[in-house]
């Protein structure tokens, strides 16, 4: 007799309350597509502008963060840099119903990152950290990937809220693994970009044609994602920033943020990042020239020598 099959539950047994606490750039078409999912979502920030939006996505708009996940079964936290998260850890871990479950999707420092669990776990709380990677678009379309780090229950828990949000959810380890997947992955991204924009530049001084040097390196071993998805010239990729003139994306100053939180976590564990410290640098000097709303492809034109 063959074995029994595992059971799939439905999602209507998925059905939660979530508090959105933070619903920017990408907390907004997240918690939009958990609406869609079916989840009730009570949500809050401080900008009236964001608030608005969630209101026209269907988020029920609250008057505080502690009112937000008070009768939450989940809280997911979208903020800006690691004093955010635990400072709202901080004024709502013990405010939460029992057995609530915290995921924070910010892009934090891992120091930070593990502190924000132990304070869920002082308060009885499971909690994952959960960055995401695929910027707004991918916010939007619900394709995120969200790198994990926590425990096997919490992450068990959490899989099936972060699928309406996801393309891919993966579990990275232990509480702080999941932001030290996304910094080490962005490090590679920022790295990646540079060199693709080297490329180009230098196939421009030598009379090559952006679709040439595109149709030889994207089916060759220059391949790589900041290429072939996210082209940093006009034309080859037509989804790309380069043929919107560089809006994001992924703003340059988030890149700069990510390159910085690889530096510091290499300084502290002893790691040598050579081409990761150069892109900070130059990441640096982009966003010091007023770049930093503008998509992290852009680079291309400062390695052209452009200054506006």
């Amino acid at each position: 007799m063959p074995p029994p099959k595992p059971h799939r539950r439905s999602r209507e047994e998925y059905m939660a309350s979530i508090a959105f606490i933070g619903l920017g750039n990408m907390g907004n078409p997240m918690a939009a597509n958990l609406v869609k999912a079916g989840h009730t979502v009570l949500g809050f920030d401080l900008v009236t502008e964001n608030l608005e939006t969630a209101t026209r996505n269907g988020v029920t708009v609250m008057a505080s963060a502690a009112a937000a996940v008070k009768d939450a079964d989940v809280v997911i936290t979208m903020l800006p840099a690691g004093k955010h998260v635990l400072s709202v850890y901080a004024d709502i871990a013990a405010k939460a119903r029992k057995g609530a479950l915290l995921i924070d999707s910010s892009t934090i420092d891992v120091e930070s990152a593990r502190k924000a669990h132990d304070i869920a776990s002082e308060h009885g709380l499971l909690s994952i950290d959960a960055p995401v990677s695929g910027g707004v678009g991918g916010a939007e379309a619900g394709t995120l990937t969200f790198m994990a780090g926590g425990s096997a229950d919490a992450f068990a828990r959490a899989s099936p809220i972060l699928e309406p949000m996801a393309g891919r959810v993966v579990h990275c380890g232990d509480g702080g693994a999941g932001q030290a997947a996304k910094i080490c992955n962005n490090m590679i991204l920022g790295i990646s970009m540079i060199a693709v924009g080297e490329a180009f530049v230098l196939a421009e001084k030598l009379g090559l044609s952006h679709q040439a040097l595109f149709d030889v390196a994207s089916t060759s071993s220059g391949q790589c994602w900041s290429l072939t998805s996210y082209c940093p010239v006009p034309g080859p990729v037509p989804a790309s920033p380069a043929n919107r003139d560089y809006k994001p994306g992924f703003a340059a100053a988030l890149m700069l943020k990510d390159l910085k939180l690889a530096q510091e976590a290499a300084q502290s564990a002893g790691a040598a990042t050579p081409l990761g410290a150069e892109a900070t640098q130059l990441y640096t000097l982009f966003n010091a020239m007023g770049h930093e709303g503008s998509d992290f492809s852009g680079i291309i034109n400062f390695l052209r020598g452009k200054q506006s």
